[in-house]
């Protein structure tokens, strides 16, 4: 990439705009046992044989609990404005509750820390789903109490870091850790219960209440919001069945989990599918549960073509599938297909133009970011928007010049940036771009097979090796923050 081609990439963003980097707590920090931390769901579900492919587990992962500073020296060369990680629960409260573990936290603080100093914005988000273990066994996320401990944890983290970062995420993607670990049994903490899974969504979003209430008492100038899974949803063809299966789904996936906590409601398709009752709710929810989020953080990985029904296998990711294939819940079914993703571009049986597939199945479509975008523009006005995560795994390793030549990776995030510059034009209030993700790292249930990252690793040296799209990335970040400087020059 030339010194030009990144000019041009940064002159579609204004001066403000951030590039940044995402990573997680459980996917990259290892040391579970380290200086009294807590266990989580995900230790007691890595242990169920099957749980995990390969028998994998995140004991290890990228050591980044005792590399940090490594790390933080590798952000700061890659010239980003933002850094989103989370906050391990079990560091700072080891049984959920009670006082804060000193040590957990002070890895924290020194992680924030190492991020002023370079000039990087530190951007946490509270719970990654690494919920301990100890409020699994009193019922988890189905149970009430655990909105009550989540707001108290808020609080303790706030009043420990709340004086150096300003920007704060509750959750991350709560509609896939509530569908995939109370439903599905795909994810920690491994139940397969519809009722489970119901009051869990309510729970959810009481934490969301209460932990947004809590962060403004400890620091009322905060900016506090949180980070949602969201997809846009087209229906396979124009019949109806298809049409109401592509309303329940966007329902489903996208505004479950923020819809309530901004219009103070749940959306109709999903209040319509079950008893109202099953959510557990308490008088005076309702009022409490709308909450005015500070911005909104957004994950968009593909769009959703969703079918009601036939012999037709249009695209739809495994978890909504599997939601909108129970007949209790929805009423309908739909499909999905997974071709083969070294395809340029297929057709399927209604002609619909389709893009290449990752590595995880997941269909490249960057339109489906700025529709995404433009769709929470239109709901909930200008917003400020957070996109989280933006990215794709590839089957990649270094070559014998010990590069990692990513191509496609690099391709992808140039498309979906020019799908952000897009939607800004359009009136999005888009404040950041975050790469998903820094590392290759622990993927959940898929263990380390799936490679995000645009930092390859070499999970048995720890060797961190910067990919082409690194490199590439790199000279964005380089070109904004030429750009930045000379606009600052030009105003005074």
């Amino acid at each position: 990439m030339t010194a030009s081609d990144a000019r041009e990439i940064a002159a579609h963003f204004p001066p403000g705009f951030l590039w940044g980097v995402s990573t997680s707590a459980y996917q990259i920090e290892g040391a579970l046992d380290a200086d009294g931390r807590g266990r989580s769901i995900w230790e007691t579900f890595a242990e169920r044989p099957g749980a995990i492919e390969r028998g994998e587990d995140a004991s290890v992962a990228c050591d980044h609990y005792h590399r940090y500073r490594e790390d933080l020296a590798l952000i700061r060369d890659l010239g980003v404005g933002s850094y989103r990680f989370s906050i391990a629960w079990p560091r700072i409260q080891p049984t959920g509750s009670g006082p804060v573990n000193r040590a957990g936290l002070a890895f924290y603080e020194r992680l924030v820390d190492g991020l002023l100093e370079a000039g990087i914005r530190p951007f946490p988000t509270l719970y990654h789903w690494d919920l301990p273990q100890a409020l699994e066994d009193k019922g988890g996320w189905a149970a009430r109490d655990t909105a009550a401990h989540f707001a108290d944890y808020t609080a303790l983290v706030m009043q420990a870091l709340g004086d150096r970062v300003a920007q704060w995420s509750l959750f991350n993607e709560p509609s896939i850790f509530t569908t995939r670990g109370y439903l599905l049994g795909r994810y920690a903490p491994g139940r397969q219960s519809l009722p489970d899974y119901l009051k869990a969504v309510h729970v959810v979003t009481m934490a969301h209440a209460d932990g947004f209430r809590a962060a403004k008492a400890v620091r009322p100038d905060a900016k506090v919001g949180s980070v949602f899974a969201m997809a846009p949803c087209e229906p396979a063809t124009d019949a109806p069945a298809d049409r109401a299966a592509t309303a329940y789904a966007d329902a489903v996936f996208n505004h479950l989990s923020a819809g309530p906590l901004m219009t103070g409601r749940y959306p109709q398709p999903f209040l319509d599918s079950i008893p109202l009752k099953a959510l557990a709710m308490l008088p005076g929810d309702t009022e409490r549960m709308r909450v005015p989020l500070d911005f909104i953080g957004v994950n968009t990985y593909y769009r959703l073509v969703v079918s009601g029904g036939g012999d037709s296998r249009p695209d739809l990711p495994y978890f909504l599938f599997d939601i909108l294939s129970d007949q209790r819940t929805t009423g309908g079914h739909a499909d999905f297909s997974r071709p083969d993703p070294t395809a340029v571009r297929i057709e399927n049986a209604f002609g619909r133009s389709e893009g290449k597939r990752t590595a995880m199945g997941w269909e490249i479509w960057p339109r489906a970011l700025h529709d995404v975008l433009l769709s929470i523009t239109g709901l909930y006005g200008p917003i400020p928007i957070e996109v989280c995560e933006s990215g794709c795994a590839f089957d990649e390793s270094p070559g014998d010049d010990g590069v990692v030549h990513d191509d496609a990776r690099r391709a992808y995030h140039a498309a979906h940036i020019a799908a952000v510059a897009d939607a800004m034009k359009a009136g999005a209030n888009v404040m950041s771009y975050h790469v998903w993700s820094l590392y290759d790292n622990f993927e959940w249930a898929s263990g380390y097979r799936p490679r995000f990252g645009i930092v390859h690793v070499d999970y048995v040296t720890q060797r961190r090796t910067l990919k082409d799209s690194a490199r590439w990335y790199r000279e964005v970040c380089h070109a904004a923050r030429l750009r930045a400087g000379a606009v600052s020059l030009a105003e005074r």
